[in-house]
């Protein structure tokens, strides 16, 4: 018989390969315009307690990278706007600044980004703004000789204020005025493969039009969806929907093919008096359902199948920032490293329990006003998703919605017994079952805006299963899910789903070859 010593290496790389593939796309903005932050090594251990896979630096601080050394958490650094112009004007500034900001502490620090400024084109300075291309040239070309090119990218942040008009996404586009800088930046990024980084932030939309129905679309709660007129595409967020309008930007002017990096994104717990919006629910409800909705692989309508890589703001309040209560007020963690609130971070909760917020659109059928309870109820019913007429963005908002209130929803992650296949339709089938049988079995409850339907044959398939019945009722195989699922309202298979079927088939492998 095979020693497992002999084979630990290959499990140890298939167990990383998984949890980091699984959990890349999510990342979190550590700034520190705050006189009251921990050390950095305990933030080391604190971010490899959760599940977050990268950190945004607004700087380069040579404490924090080296506390993030080893940790296999990518770390993205920044050049501040007032480094622009000797960065520009000499490329040996910046030959200077690479040697000593990254050169030191690479590989071992996972340095994966270097952003040369944050929203230069907002600050109007048409001077500044005429430097932040040559400077990311010289930036590059400064990795390119320390032979980090293609290891470390180079990009810039931009504010949504980039986009001169958003709404509906389809109808995107970027300022007239700011044109012929993006177009060059945007060449710069494609021969180099960076991506283009922007702040979309949901809380501002809804402080501009505070309605409950802004409020639930915002934070990604049952809604009644809104149609892009242009498109046809029936919007179920807003985070989605502002993506998108970044998408067709970029489409409109032939740069299809960058990756969009959302450098920041938030929502604050607290705020002033005169402030619309901040509430610890609100905060809890956002940026836990975002953090599902990224997990659930389904992407946006226009970027589908992947999720974006999305850097929430922010890991501690900054105490010293000035402006409303809100600037202070965004922190997932309190100094003495507790969380503020359960977003679904930890690795051992890895799904968040978001309580309606306040306010609310008052209780509909499909928006049950009751308390979970802790186990589930029994019936001879499954809740699914109806066979026809329900698009991906509605399985993924009763997804979100499921998921975000009490229920267990860690078969469905990778590794669970549910996850394959892979799909936002298969997905949302387990959570809208298992909310129904949580909340209890009132048809009311599995109506989920007339998406849904009860059946009384068991989807359960292999070793996922679905409550709602007892042994008596047979299972049905795995291909039902995929009928379920083949609609024309989702794909049946992912680059995710067959890089975890690989996965699972090499652990059956060593498995076997254990017994040899």
């Amino acid at each position: 018989m095979a020693s497992l010593t002999s084979h630990l290496p290959i499990f140890l790389f298939l167990t990383a390969l998984i949890s980091s593939e699984s959990q890349s796309f999510i990342g979190v903005n550590y700034g520190q315009v705050a006189d009251n932050l921990p050390p950095p090594s305990s933030t080391a251990k604190l971010l490899q307690s959760t599940s977050i896979m990268q950190v945004r630096l607004y700087g380069s601080d040579p404490d924090v990278i080296k506390a993030l050394a080893n940790t296999g958490i990518g770390i993205v650094i920044g050049i501040a706007n007032g480094d622009i112009p000797s960065l520009a004007a000499d490329p040996n500034a910046a030959a200077q600044w690479i040697n000593s900001h990254v050169v030191p502490f690479y590989p071992s620090s996972k340095i994966t980004l270097i952003n040369v400024g944050n929203e230069v084109l907002l600050s109007n300075d048409q001077g500044l703004i005429s430097q932040l291309l040559p400077a990311m040239r010289n930036v590059q070309s400064a990795l390119s000789a320390a032979s980090l090119g293609g290891k470390v990218r180079v990009s810039t942040v931009h504010a949504m204020t980039v986009l001169s008009q958003s709404d509906p996404p389809s109808s995107g586009r970027f300022n007239p005025g700011m044109l012929d800088v993006l177009k060059g930046l945007l060449a710069f990024q494609r021969d180099n493969a960076s991506p283009f980084a922007v702040n979309p932030y949901p809380f501002f939309a809804y402080q501009s039009d505070p309605r409950p129905e802004t409020l639930a679309f915002c934070l990604f709660q049952p809604n009644a969806g809104r149609v892009d007129s242009g498109s046809g595409i029936k919007y179920m967020n807003m985070f989605d929907a502002q993506v998108d309008a970044v998408k067709s930007a970029l489409n409109a002017i032939g740069f299809n093919d960058i990756d969009i990096l959302v450098a920041e994104t938030g929502w604050p717990y607290h705020g002033d008096s005169n402030e619309v919006g901040p509430s610890v629910e609100n905060a809890k409800a956002y940026n836990g359902n975002l953090i599902q909705h990224l997990r659930s692989m389904v992407g946006t309508p226009l970027i589908p199948g992947k999720p974006v890589e999305t850097y929430i703001f922010a890991l501690y309040d900054e105490d010293l920032k000035p402006g409303p209560a809100s600037e202070r007020s965004f922190g997932l963690f309190k100094p003495d490293l507790s969380p503020t609130y359960d977003a679904g971070l930890s690795k051992s909760s890895q799904t968040p329990s978001t309580p309606s917020v306040t306010p609310s659109p008052k209780p509909t059928p499909s928006t049950p006003s009751v308390t979970p309870s802790p186990k589930p109820a029994t019936s001879s019913k499954w809740c699914v998703p109806k066979t026809s007429g329900v698009s991906d963005a509605q399985l993924q908002a009763n997804l979100d919605y499921a998921c975000g209130h009490g229920i267990d929803c860690s078969p469905i992650q990778p590794g669970g017994a549910c996850f394959d296949p892979n799909t936002v339709a298969s997905h949302a089938a387990y959570a809208m079952n298992l909310y129904y049988h949580t909340v209890g079995t009132d048809p009311m409850n599995c109506d989920f805006s007339q998406t849904a339907t009860l059946t009384s044959t068991n989807p359960s398939y292999n070793a996922c299963v679905y409550p709602g019945g007892g042994s008596s009722s047979l299972p049905v195989a795995a291909t039902k899910m995929n009928e379920i699922s083949n609609d024309g309202f989702s794909k049946v298979r992912t680059g995710s789903s067959i890089r975890n079927k690989i996965l699972v088939y090499m652990f059956l492998f060593l498995i076997y070859s254990l017994s040899l």
